[in-house]
């Protein structure tokens, strides 16, 4: 199957529930790693923090590769930010429930959907006000350039990664103003550079998300990684790069790459589901690994999110995250439930006693 209809697939709800969790199989060794060589841990040196100004049972939201909702807002000019239709029932969950939420955006649409490209630099500074009035609750954070390469990450230069990232926060501060940008960080499919840890530390990232698990040495077999991914590794490859096994429900990337923001399962196990996280001493920055037990929104159908948050209820700290992409009815994969599900989610947090927080909040 080609990946587009792959992620096509992923849309429809059965499917979605079909899906399963590895969780015990992730313990042994899986096929796609047979004959290779495990590494060590890469993160070596670590310790375990919290911010004692956090307390009590939180729960964070982010969504990830969005641009198209700020290109509506640049073009159609509605009177107010919240008459967004992509924002208006995030603004309802807020009022109704405390969500708290960090978008993380593409600094420019991909070529894959067309030629009608548009960047942040486009972004007009005239709802300023509303989104310095509302940052408090909403936040803006870095992403990547664009949708495609996946792993744009992986083997990255300092340098390129200091680029981009000013370029994404001078125009975030321009036309949201200061406040808005987030110190947390959700690269793009995860991996993130030794290098690039290290630019995002001095940028003043406080946190970021990391992978987890067994490392395995790449030997070049690209069998090993689906969708030409094994490529990825081998451009500008850096010593740290190797690959995974992923839990998750998309079983088509159960096989994935890894860089130095991750961690393992002990670290894993000392901060899951946590207020805590896991703090590199040679970088200096901290890792969560933000995708676990709970649900990522666009995976699951409403009956599904539902249970699912059900069986978490009691945990410290939930950390749901979603896809701007499956908002839209033009994206092949839209899914007409998208704003019921955040507003399911943020019901049921409030009403278990989970406070909303911004992810950037767990670090002191």
């Amino acid at each position: 199957m080609k990946r587009r209809d792959f992620i096509a697939s992923m849309g429809g709800a059965a499917v979605v529930a079909a899906a399963m969790r590895p969780a015990e199989a992730a313990a042994k060794v899986p096929e796609f790693a047979k004959g290779a060589v495990e590494l060590g841990p890469i993160i070596k040196s670590a310790s375990i923090e919290s911010n004692p100004a956090i307390k009590g049972k939180n729960a964070a939201l982010f969504i990830d590769d969005a641009i198209w909702f700020l290109r509506d807002l640049a073009r159609q000019r509605p009177k107010s930010l919240f008459d967004s239709p992509f924002l208006k029932p995030i603004r309802e969950a807020h009022d109704r429930y405390g969500l708290k939420l960090q978008i993380n955006l593409f600094y420019r649409t991909d070529f894959y959907y067309g030629m009608d490209e548009f960047t942040l630099a486009e972004v007009p500074d005239a709802y300023k006000a509303e989104w310095q009035a509302n940052k408090d609750w909403l936040k803006l954070g870095f992403h990547s350039l664009q949708e495609f390469p996946d792993y744009p990450w992986v083997n990255i230069d300092y340098d390129d990664v200091k680029k981009l990232f000013l370029m994404t926060k001078r125009e975030i501060d321009r036309f949201a103003g200061e406040g808005v940008f987030t110190t947390a960080l959700v690269p793009h499919w995860c991996p993130m550079s030794k290098d690039g840890c290290r630019a995002l530390k001095d940028l003043g990232v406080k946190i970021m998300e990391c992978s987890v698990g067994p490392r395995y040495r790449y030997d070049g077999d690209r069998s090993r990684l689906p969708y030409g991914h094994a490529m990825r590794i081998e451009n500008n490859r850096k010593p740290e790069t190797a690959f995974f096994w992923r839990d998750s429900r998309d079983t088509s990337i159960l096989s994935s790459v890894c860089s130095y923001n991750h961690i393992t399962a002990k670290q894993e196990s000392e901060t899951k589901n946590s207020n805590r996280y896991v703090r590199d001493l040679d970088t200096g920055m901290a890792f969560k690994h933000l995708f676990n037990d709970a649900p990522v929104l666009n995976l699951v159908d409403v009956p599904t999110l539902k249970a699912d948050i059900s069986k978490l209820l009691g945990k410290e700290f939930l950390v749901f995250s979603n896809h701007e992409q499956y908002f839209f009815k033009e994206y092949f994969a839209y899914q007409s439930d998208y704003a019921e599900k955040i507003l399911v989610m943020s019901e049921m947090m409030a009403k278990n006693g989970y406070g909303f927080i911004i992810i950037e909040d767990l670090v002191a």
